[in-house]
């Protein structure tokens, strides 16, 4: 079973929509976007999370010890990695913190050089803004890709999701944007997205 990923919660609101819905993971963006959250608001927000839901944090390019700190305090389980962390950062991260790692890798015409050590990659469409751009990229270039188990992200939404599992089977499908309305998370569209994956999965 395909899971999914609600990512760029940031208000009461989007933690009541996914908590109706049950997505496998949410995202607390703590990197610089609109949709960034501090470190207080997404503690608060954690505390009203369903605990069947893993929360993930997203950074870019930031401390070892920001990250590990955020872990302990049982604000995020999972870390996603967004910037220029090698397979040296990943691994003193995980020695840091014993958190499981997504790596995400920008994707153009082709698969870039992928690193080793994170627990999952992140598929997103080549941006300057290292993803968050709500465009999809040509998922051809991942047929026959066979490494680490993978989200897929970019410019996903609810009419071309049901398209990606049966062609790309992947570990996660990771939605931001496709389940908002104007810049805000949308409570009908994250159910719609949720129910989507499932429904066409049984």
């Amino acid at each position: 079973m395909t899971k999914v990923k609600i990512c760029g919660l940031s208000r009461a609101e989007d933690i009541a929509a996914v908590n109706r819905v049950l997505p496998d993971y949410i995202g607390f963006v703590f990197a610089h976007s609109r949709r960034r959250v501090e470190a207080k608001t997404a503690a608060g927000l954690k505390e009203s999370l369903d605990p069947r839901i893993k929360a993930v944090g997203v950074f870019v390019n930031e401390e070892i010890s920001a990250v590990a700190e955020l872990h302990r305090n049982g604000i995020i389980e999972i870390v996603q990695l967004h910037g220029d962390e090698d397979d040296d950062y990943i691994r003193r991260l995980k020695d840091t913190c014993g958190c499981q790692v997504i790596k995400a890798v920008g994707v153009s015409e082709a698969l870039p050089m992928l690193p080793t050590a994170p627990d999952y990659l992140l598929f997103d469409t080549l941006s300057e803004q290292r993803g968050g751009v709500g465009r999809a990229f040509d998922w051809n270039v991942l047929q026959g890709y066979c490494g680490l188990p993978y989200f897929l992200a970019g410019g996903l939404t609810a009419h071309n999701v049901v398209d990606s599992i049966p062609l790309l089977k992947p570990f996660c499908v990771d939605v931001s944007s496709g389940v908002e309305t104007g810049g805000i998370k949308d409570a009908e569209k994250i159910e719609m997205f949720v129910s989507l994956v499932r429904r066409n999965q049984e």
